[in-house]
């Protein structure tokens, strides 16, 4: 490798203890520090923007904007090769020619989205019976486009969990993407402002990631070897992504055919606002997990494996509890905060809630087999999640509307639970006690937050009072 080269990688730091040192540890306590509180920046400057928007459009405008969203992350989980993670867990996460070859593919991969997109408009716009998709979708595609020539060190910085920078300048995006937003939806009162919305992020993320990220600079090269990891790591990626598609907008795929449009807007902002947790959580455990898996695993230091465990009850119990609040109080704060329109988001915060303090308690073991270059494995455990949760949330849905299909993705979600288990068994992930504790806990706050707001759970019902309007 050359001299050059070798400065522009980030070298293992020398040990040093506490919050501040430079361990391994201690730089994912802080990578997640900054990831939560980048987070709560970021969503609640989109809570506040969503608050305003509310009042600027009609819950159509949000229907729209939920279909097309659901289509562009599709189409960015259905073609996911899993750079990032490949990039993270492989050997040669620091090679020059492994870094320029991932860079190479990631464009290629965003050319093939921007065709794809333009290419499913036409029909998406005709199977959900609204036209406007026809032309929003290709514009607002443009962004993934524009994700796929950001610089390759963003992932190089994650692998180091040196991730301090790459969270700020995302802040940064992501506050002027929705500045941009409320500002032409002010003057427009337009849906258009929200896919313009999209665009702005991405071009001021792409500009900052290459302007103010330091390490070395990615040029077009492919190396046989390098492709070849890439690809074979990515397949199972590529499979397991098409998986975490139906988990993730499967229920919004399925509602535009049985709720009306304005329906579709109200369900998509109750979504909104109880996916912040989830989120959360999400975003800690995938961008810390795989380096402290990695490293931490497979030792036979017992105390950094009873660090990485104890790590897991915190980020349990902390998204429980919040799940819960927010479950108890979802009704209240649509009341205060939004208008008549928009009541029947109140029950769908509950009920979601709910059902998501399941999924919290098995949320980091997955990371284990990525962490171990188990891509197979990882993909066999998203089947299984894809499967039953679309299943049982569409069986529901068909049998009782939407409540019906919140009771049969919970249901999904406990039988799926033992599958996660065996993938975590299998990587000495697992922690019984963990789960002994946290999942009966899970189901008993969420079935207590349905009891307590049950008249606003009712919406829910088909034919109940308030009820959202089916197509």
């Amino acid at each position: 490798m050359p001299e050059s080269d070798k400065h522009d990688i980030p070298q293992r730091p020398k040990a040093a203890g506490g919050f501040f040192g430079t361990t391994l540890l201690a730089r994912a306590a802080r990578g997640s520090t900054w990831t939560a509180l980048t987070f709560v920046i970021s969503q609640g400057a989109r809570f506040l923007s969503n608050l305003i928007l509310a009042r600027l459009l009609f819950p159509e405008s949000f229907g729209i904007m939920a279909l097309v969203t659901m289509m562009l992350i599709g189409l960015t989980l259905i073609s996911d090769m899993g750079i990032a993670q490949s990039i993270m867990q492989s050997k040669r996460g620091d090679d020059p020619d492994f870094l320029d070859t991932a860079w190479t593919l990631q464009i290629m991969r965003g050319a093939v989205l921007w065709i794809a997109a333009c290419a499913l408009a036409l029909p998406a716009a005709a199977f959900y019976e609204q036209p406007v998709i026809a032309l929003m979708l290709p514009l607002a595609a443009i962004s993934l486009l524009l994700a796929a020539l950001e610089p390759i060190r963003v992932e190089t910085a994650n692998r180091h969990l040196l991730i301090g920078r790459v969270t700020a300048l995302d802040l940064a995006a992501t506050i002027t993407g929705i500045v941009a937003m409320v500002v032409l939806a002010w003057v427009t009162r337009s849906t258009w402002a929200l896919v313009a919305g999209w665009v702005v992020t991405a071009i001021v993320r792409l500009a900052l990631m290459w302007l103010f990220l330091p390490g070395r600079g990615n040029r077009l090269h492919w190396e046989k070897s390098a492709g070849t990891e890439l690809l074979h790591f990515g397949l199972w990626i590529f499979l397991s992504s098409i998986c975490g598609l139906l988990v993730s907008q499967g229920d919004r795929a399925i509602l535009g055919k049985f709720l009306s449009i304005d329906g579709l807007g109200i369900y998509n902002i109750g979504m909104f606002l109880a996916s912040f947790p989830l989120m959360l959580g999400t975003m800690i455990t995938s961008r810390v997990l795989i380096p402290l898996y990695r490293e931490h695993l497979n030792t036979e230091d017992q105390t950094a494996r009873k660090r990485l465990f104890k790590l897991r009850y915190y980020l349990t119990a902390l998204m429980l509890a919040v799940l819960f609040v927010l479950a108890l109080i979802g009704p209240w704060v649509v009341q205060v905060l939004y208008d008549s329109r928009y009541i029947a988001a109140g029950g769908i915060i509950v009920a979601v809630a709910s059902v998501q303090m399941i999924t919290v308690v098995s949320l980091t073991y997955d990371q284990a087999a990525l962490a171990t270059g188990d891509s197979r494995g990882f993909f066999g455990v998203s089947l299984t999640k894809a499967l039953l949760s679309t299943g049982g949330f569409l069986i529901g849905v068909s049998l009782n509307g939407l409540f019906g299909a919140v009771t049969g993705l919970g249901i999904a979600l406990l039988l799926y639970h033992p599958f996660i288990v065996l993938l975590a068994r299998r990587h000495k992930a697992w922690d019984g006690r963990h789960d002994l504790l946290f999942l009966p806990l899970a189901v008993l706050l969420g079935a207590l937050a349905i009891w307590v707001n049950w008249t606003d759970v009712q919406v829910l019902i088909p034919g109940s009072a308030g009820a959202l309007d089916a197509r």
